[in-house]
């Protein structure tokens, strides 16, 4: 199978032979023009490691079916996303556990199993502070417990590869030293931890701010805050929810000024909503609503309830936020993440990587995805 198009990175054709799922050969071409909004860019297959749910199916829902979970990854296929992590937020003892051994059930269908690198646990271990808690249930907040962890790492069958957490919470460096040691990355989340807390954690191995510039309260000091370390901080690549609602476009420019394009990943953190008519829905007991133009929010108290958005957006949120090129966009979604999750079979255009791509057309900076293909293979396609 032979793949042709524009590469994402420059003013250069590729073309892509594929054997067995894997790039055989790459073969380069100076192209005769730069491209225009009818020619088909071709980029490594886009990679998400926040992913909460999709058109009424939510990971962590006590409906949650093996059946279910399979149906929803191949949707993001659709996305241009050939790697997720299904990520399952704070919820009781007994759901984590459950929901855990469903994904870990459904990571073995043979067509989803490569599209799934691993599940995301986001809390439960997460700061019981309004803000800072963000739309998490109160009720199952709790503190860093490494027995209840282990059991989580077995109904998963070892599967989970993040988790995120508060690290001011007590025994929670000790918590993070023991992840990093198991391979599981460990992002910085919905916490309100000071600068010092901040430096041990990421000593003890913390590599990621989760959703930075989110799961924080509206009002802070301008000078105290969980911002300035963690931006400060070289060792922590940050995640940023570009959907152009979570973050303003100052911030994103700023971020991706400090950080700088290889210390920063795009996820969508997209919910159950997403898919769905807009309109007033039950969300971890509390009403949200899905507005028009996709934004989520708790109206009683206007705190973001995840997103709706696909990961693409952000990539173009991106361009046009930071001025950024197609490519260094791209790569926060698809090579970035790979490093960060240690998928070094994936991510980029080499010789022997997993053959995951997406192309799409680009005009005025908005993406138009037409196929993908997943480990050599067209699992989506527009048919145009």
């Amino acid at each position: 199978m032979n793949i042709s198009g524009f590469y994402y990175a420059n003013n250069m054709f590729v073309n892509l032979e594929i054997d067995n799922g894997l790039i055989k050969d790459i073969q380069w071409s100076k192209a005769i023009r730069y491209p225009d909004e009818n020619d088909i860019f071709i980029a490594p297959g886009f990679i998400d490691n926040q992913v909460n749910g999709y058109k009424g199916v939510e990971f962590c829902s006590e409906n949650l079916t093996v059946e279910k979970a399979v149906k929803t990854v191949k949707e993001f296929w659709k996305q241009g996303v050939t790697t997720i992590l299904p990520t399952i937020i704070t919820a009781s003892h007994k759901q984590i556990l459950k929901n855990l051994k469903i994904l870990s059930e459904a990571c073995k269908d043979a067509e989803i199993s490569s599209s799934v690198a691993g599940i995301h646990l986001e809390g439960p271990y997460i700061s019981p502070e309004d803000g800072y808690r963000g739309a998490h249930p109160l009720g199952y907040v709790r503190l860093p417990d490494w027995e209840e962890f282990q059991q989580y790492i077995d109904a998963s069958e070892g599967r989970i590869r993040q988790i995120s957490l508060a690290p001011e919470l007590d025994g929670a460096i000790p918590f993070i030293e023991k992840c990093v040691e198991r391979g599981i990355v460990v992002g910085l989340a919905h916490h309100n931890a000071s600068a010092g807390v901040i430096k041990k954690a990421v000593a003890a191995g913390a590599s990621v701010s989760t959703h930075l510039g989110n799961g924080c309260a509206n009002e802070i000091n301008r000078r105290e805050n969980v911002f300035w370390p963690q931006l400060a901080e070289d060792r922590l690549t940050a995640s940023m929810i570009c959907d152009g609602f979570h973050l303003t476009p100052e911030q994103i420019l700023t971020f991706y000024k400090v950080k700088g394009p290889r210390r920063l990943i795009l996820t969508s953190d997209i919910v159950h909503l997403a898919g769905l008519n807009p309109g007033v829905y039950d969300y971890s007991g509390e009403k949200v609503e899905l507005t028009k133009d996709g934004m989520i929010i708790i109206p009683r108290t206007k705190i973001f309830a995840g997103a709706s958005l696909p990961l693409y957006r952000g990539i173009e949120h991106m361009m046009i936020s930071a001025g950024c090129s197609l490519k260094e966009a791209v790569d926060m979604a698809s090579f970035n993440q790979a490093r960060l999750l240690g998928l070094n079979d994936r991510g980029e255009f080499l010789t022997g990587k997993r053959a995951d791509f997406v192309s799409f057309t680009l005009m005025d900076k908005k993406i138009k995805i037409k196929e993908t293909i997943k480990d050599g293979k067209v699992v989506f396609s527009t048919g145009s």
